[in-house]
């Protein structure tokens, strides 16, 4: 269907989707079996190295999301590093998951996706709102203003903006959506009050993840707008 009305209306998007699926289809079948090698085999390094390796994916990917002709790598690398793992070390500590493959590997995968679409939101919001208010920005520099008063107002924006997503989700979970752990574990027969309980575990470490990964990667990029001498770049 998706295909049949590209083509209708021409927006072009044929190669994409069946490009998509393929490469879903692929990728998905290679995880799947590196996975159910991984969940035997029960070592804590491989299951480290694998949680690692989800997180560089997702740093990257937020990387290119930036359109700022100055992004650099490392914003993106520590945003999702620290987002990721402070959530999950709250998570282990606190007794709510293990340090086994069937856990770590699939919660990292979960905060560190999300992490990154919030990253890739502020990066994005940051670049038009600087874009856009670029005179007032001119105007407070020329008042006295340093970099980070300058972009205050911006940086809170962004930030705002990248949470959003997140915290709608949180507000209508159980209303509008019954979300994938819950729906999963129910799938699974698992009991209703059970799945709940997962799920509002789900909820909170988003809402952490997102959070941390907006603010960490929005404090550290804004700085490229700006050279050494408190001017505004192009």
């Amino acid at each position: 269907m998706a295909v049949v009305i590209s083509y209708k209306e021409q927006i072009g998007l044929s190669k994409d989707i069946f490009w998509s699926v393929a490469r879903a289809i692929l990728q998905l079948t290679i995880v799947g079996y590196v996975l159910k090698y991984l969940f035997q085999l029960d070592n804590a390094l491989f299951t480290a190295a694998m949680s690692l390796f989800i997180v560089l994916n997702a740093a990257w990917n937020a990387h290119k999301r930036n359109p700022h002709p100055y992004k650099q790598f490392l914003d993106s690398l520590l945003a999702i590093f620290f987002s990721t793992y402070l959530t999950m070390g709250v998570l282990i500590l606190s007794g709510a998951i293990q340090f086994i493959p069937s856990q770590i590997i699939p919660i990292s995968g979960m905060i560190a996706s999300n992490s990154m679409v919030a990253i890739g939101l502020c990066y994005r919001t940051l670049f038009s709102q600087f874009r856009d208010q670029r005179q007032q920005v001119l105007e407070k520099l020329a008042l006295g203003a340093d970099a980070k008063q300058a972009a205050q107002t911006i940086l809170r924006e962004s930030i705002r903006t990248a949470m959003q997503p997140t915290v709608d989700s949180a507000k209508t979970v159980g209303l509008v959506s019954l979300p994938g752990m819950m729906s999963g574990l129910i799938f699974a027969g698992v009991d209703p009050v059970h799945a709940i309980k997962y799920q509002i575990m789900v909820t909170f470490m988003l809402l952490s993840t997102t959070s941390l990964g907006a603010i960490i990667a929005g404090y550290r990029s804004y700085r490229h707008y700006f050279n050494h001498s408190l001017q505004l770049l192009d």
